[in-house]
């Protein structure tokens, strides 16, 4: 008999190879792009996720505040000692003289209820405008974690490119060398700047090793948990498209700081409202059915109010509501400014970094190329000296790290913009 030719045996073969197919999907770690990685934070960011819950929280508290207050129920057992009838004393209902059912509910004065409710609303905005703030805040710590962990992964291997670089000169220094036209100097600073390179390489592994560990804390894992090799940076969006008067715009619409405070100025408006509004009085109401015997003969109707005699008191909370609409005015006034400041700053730095990089990119880059094959053809004709070759070299790696340093810049000022903004671009 053939494995797995009975119908039970395909459905588990199909079920093992699912499984299988399942886990490995399951083990690749994120790190790939940015997007894994903020993907996988959404669900996971401690900090995030306590706000959201914050802001849950604060949801709940909108019906509450708009409802009415329990009914109370009150009992009064009258002449329990059964005085004037010659009874004993008790406490059932019918063995007294009689017995007093009273129930009431209080009814605040019309438009309260509103008002409360609306200022939960407001509160609740505010919750959830800070729950946003929170996620484009840790969001741009991952897109800035994740462009220093990229750039110092294209750093250790451009590190180890010109290692392979310097052991190709050391080889052709060597040979001048044993041919005797090379000083065994030349030999020996080819050897120092290798080793010097190779402690720059430590450097900057122990650099991605701080990266990595970065990542994870904002990814709530372990700090030695696996991340995948990154392999790609987000494209940078065309000058167009970072307009400054556009972007402020955006920003005084969308963006979680601003949408909180004002969130918070109208629950200030409406709890000024509310504390103008307790000038007037609250109300009870009730009806008492009058229990005598086994029977009820007797009905009345309860109706009081509070006398809001206290305006001394009154006027201090009003003027306490008066002024804390001015905080919250003069707090999202703040904000603005603060959050336009930055928006400009960083959107100039932006551009600095693209210039930066286009320069070194289609300027220094392929002049230093063009150097170091002119010295390294000099230095083995012997028409040029060694220390001009190295000259050459670190011309050629100054110029690729700057293009790596600047595109992880622009990543960088790039987060803190949509962070300020309030959305990707």
């Amino acid at each position: 008999m053939k494995p797995f030719s009975s119908p039970g045996g395909l459905l588990l073969a199909a079920l093992t190879v699912a499984w299988c197919v399942s886990a490995q999907a399951q083990e690749v770690p994120p790190g790939a792009d940015v997007e894994s990685l903020i993907a996988y934070a959404r669900d996971r960011n401690p900090e995030y996720a306590a706000m959201r819950h914050e802001a849950d929280a604060a949801i709940e508290r909108v019906y509450p505040a708009g409802s009415l207050p329990d009914p109370v129920m009150r009992m009064e057992l009258r002449n329990v000692t059964n005085y004037g009838t010659g009874g004993d004393f008790s406490i059932l209902p019918s063995q007294v003289g009689s017995t007093k059912y009273t129930l009431m509910q209080a009814l605040p004065f019309w438009g309260k209820r509103d008002l409360k409710r609306e200022a939960a609303e407001a509160e609740a905005a505010s919750a959830k405008g800070r729950a946003d703030g929170t996620w484009t805040e840790q969001t741009a710590r991952i897109k800035a974690a994740y462009a220093q962990y990229f750039a110092v992964t294209r750093l250790i291997g451009l590190a180890r490119e010109v290692i392979d670089l310097i052991d190709r000169i050391e080889r052709i220094t060597q040979a001048r060398y044993a041919g005797g036209l090379a000083p065994q100097q030349d030999a020996i600073r080819a050897q120092v700047e290798r080793t010097a390179m190779m402690s720059n390489l430590i450097q900057m592994e122990t650099e991605s090793h701080h990266a990595r560990s970065s990542i994870n804390a904002l990814l709530a894992r372990p700090a030695h948990a696996p991340l995948a090799g990154p392999e790609r940076l987000r494209p940078v969006p065309s000058p167009a498209k970072l307009d400054y008067a556009a972007l402020e715009q955006i920003a005084r619409e969308k963006n979680p700081q601003l949408f909180a405070a004002d969130a918070r100025m109208r629950a200030a408006e409406k709890n000024r409202d509310l504390a103008y509004r307790n000038r007037y009085p609250d109300f009870t109401v009730g009806v008492s059915p009058i229990q005598t015997g086994n029977s009820v003969n007797e009905w009345e109707l309860m109706f009081e109010l509070n006398i809001p005699l206290q305006q001394q008191s009154r006027r201090s909370q009003e003027r306490e509501a008066d002024k804390m609409i001015e905080v919250a005015r003069a707090r999202k006034a703040a904000t603005a400014n603060q959050l336009l400041a930055d928006l400009s700053v960083q959107l100039a730095a932006l551009d600095a970094t693209r210039r930066v990089e286009m320069l070194a990119q289609t300027n220094l880059l392929p002049q230093a190329e063009l150097t170091f094959q002119a010295a390294l053809a000099g230095y083995e004709s012997g028409k040029v000296d060694f220390a001009t070759l190295l000259d050459a070299q670190r011309q050629i790696r100054n110029a690729k790290q700057d293009i790596i340093k600047a595109r992880a810049e622009q990543q960088v000022r790039l987060a803190e913009v949509e962070r300020l903004v309030g959305e990707d671009l």
